[in-house]
């Protein structure tokens, strides 16, 4: 199985689709359960035991026609192995983009924020052994998913989900890379519901976070598309909301004009399509409650990118 991939936009060839089947969230993982003390979300408690069966089946039809969607146009799908995470008292394999970080042809087998998410290694057994690369120092954390890769730079975001620690072992791993440090923009977790890059060249950014007195140097040269508040349909979500209504900008590129989103966010859409993209409308109803939208649910494996 080919592995390159080296930006978040060059032509998909091949790509893992994650999986709802067995969701759960965990009982006795201290530090998944230390957001009851950390959430800003206080009206609701933070969700425990296993995804109700009704949300795991409605994802799982919507990942299947998103699945066909991709196949349509010429990417190869591949989806990870079966783990019952309800029994292990794991999370879920819906978002392979958390836990794995493809960098050119090596994977990166990350040390997670939550230790009990390191158990979806075994989900994809099929990935060479001979492309990964394991992290070897404990005090290393970070979800694959604070990393936004655009060739030669990486920008790593520093959050609650990633440490400074883990911009010092991708800077010294790959020294050919520049590691661009994000420590002023967004302490939640993950980077891709603040930035998209949609081409080099092209990216979105979340206007709720991002201003011109933080904005990463490196889009200062930049055609910017910006997402504000009001540009945002409204997005439901089951009891809590695990991810924010910012899920609204979580995009997959197919290639550099193309792109997969939430078919009801006719506000993005249009800004996308009057600067020439074309948008493939697609549909994950609980993305907010399971905290994954379409490039979080979604790891590529090769792009057409030169290598």
């Amino acid at each position: 199985m080919k592995i390159s991939s080296s930006n978040e936009y060059s032509k998909l060839r091949s790509v893992i689709v994650g999986t709802a089947h067995h969701a759960n969230w965990p009982t006795s993982d201290p530090m998944f359960r230390k957001m009851e003390e950390t959430t800003r979300w206080k009206s609701t408690p933070v969700p425990s035991g296993p995804v109700e069966d009704s949300i795991i089946e409605q994802t799982e039809e919507e990942l299947e026609r998103m699945c066909n969607q991709l196949v349509a146009h010429g990417v190869e799908v591949h989806r990870p192995w079966t783990i019952d995470f309800q029994w292990k008292d794991g999370m879920y394999n819906y978002c392979p983009r958390d836990r794995l970080l493809i960098i050119d042809d090596k994977i990166v087998d990350c040390n997670m924020r939550f230790p009990c998410r390191q158990m979806e290694i075994e989900a994809y057994g099929y990935l060479s052994a001979e492309n990964f690369i394991s992290i070897d120092d404990p005090k290393v954390i970070f979800d694959a998913a604070n990393v936004l890769r655009i060739n030669d730079d990486l920008l790593y975001l520093v959050s609650d989900s990633g440490n400074m620690a883990g911009a010092t072992w991708l800077a010294k791993q790959f020294p050919d890379k520049r590691v661009h440090v994000l420590d002023n923009i967004y302490q939640g977790v993950h980077i891709d519901s603040t930035i998209s890059v949609l081409n080099e060249g092209t990216v979105m950014l979340n206007a709720g976070r991002i201003t011109a007195d933080n904005l990463p140097k490196i889009f200062n040269d930049w055609d910017i598309i910006w997402v504000n508040d009001k540009d945002i349909a409204p997005m439901g979500f089951y009891k809590y909301p695990y991810a924010s209504k910012w899920m609204a900008m979580n995009v997959l590129s197919i290639d550099e004009r193309t792109v997969m989103m939430d078919v009801d966010q006719h506000t993005i859409i249009d800004k996308l399509t009057n600067r020439g993209f074309t948008v493939i409308p697609s549909k994950l109803t609980h993305s907010r409650t399971l905290g994954g939208g379409f490039h979080c649910c979604t790891l590529d494996l090769w792009r057409e990118n030169g290598n």
